[in-house]
Parts: structure tokens; sequence; C-alpha cells
């Protein structure tokens, strides 16, 4: 198995952990708090990450365009995560986390439009689930 499938995997535990965790810390306070606290620490998460484990030589190698759009991506982020927060803090885990993978369909057809990576039969297939599944839920 290819190294970025396995960390693919780690991370789709870790995101599944995340919601629910973070379901029972918003008990008393907003989404908005929680997603503060939360940012707090992973902040020094990662940057004890590059300063322990990467090393900071990877930022020399960063020029205006990497900067323009890693900012542009963390816009884009705190944005998700803030109403990602206030939906888990209102409504079900099991039905946010759900719209919320409809991402991946957006993420796929950004991928072939802007990146031009190829699209597969499985793929397309898999998209479509994941459509279908969001039409379900959104079913009354």
């Amino acid at each position: 198995m290819e190294k970025w499938v396995v960390y693919a995997i780690i991370s789709m535990v870790f995101a599944g952990l995340t919601s629910v965790i973070a379901k029972f810390g918003l008990k008393n306070v907003s989404g908005d708090t929680g997603l503060a606290v939360r940012t707090v620490v992973v902040f020094l998460l990662v940057w004890g990450n590059i300063f322990f484990l990467q090393g900071t030589k990877q930022f020399r190698a960063l020029d205006r365009g990497a900067i323009l759009f890693l900012t542009i991506s963390g816009v884009t982020t705190s944005l998700s995560w803030i109403f990602y927060y206030r939906a888990i803090k209102m409504g079900p885990v099991s039905q946010v986390a759900l719209i919320d993978k409809g991402s991946i369909v957006i993420a796929l057809l950004l991928s072939v439009w802007i990146l031009k990576e190829p699209i597969t039969l499985k793929t397309t297939a898999g998209a479509l689930l994941i459509l279908l599944g969001l039409g379900v839920i959104a079913w009354k």
C-alpha cells in the first residue's frame, strides 16, 4: 500500500473521532468557542511537528504563489470549520458529518476541472453514490 493511502486512512479515522469528541466539548459552549480552543491545539501540534520532527528548512522553498494559495486554503479551512462547528453544536453529528462529506464531490470536481486530474468510472460511481447518500439524508 502506498504511503499516501496509509496517511489518508489515518486521517479518515481521526476525522471521524474529531466530530464525536467535539460534540462532547460543545455541551456548554458555542461552536465558535469550541473551535477557538481546538484551533489553539491544532496550532501548537502543527508547529511542534514542524520544529521537532520536520525542521524549518522547507520554509525556504515557499514562494509568493505557494504562500498565496496556502493563505487562501487557510481562509477556506477556517470558514469550513466555523460552519461545521456551528452545525454540530445545533444538529446531530451523524447527519452533519454526512453532509460535510459532500465536500468530497466538490474536491473531486475541482481536481478534474482545475488540476486536470483524470476521472475514472469507479471514481464517478463513488461520487454519484455520495450524492445519492446526501439525497437520502435530505429527504424528509
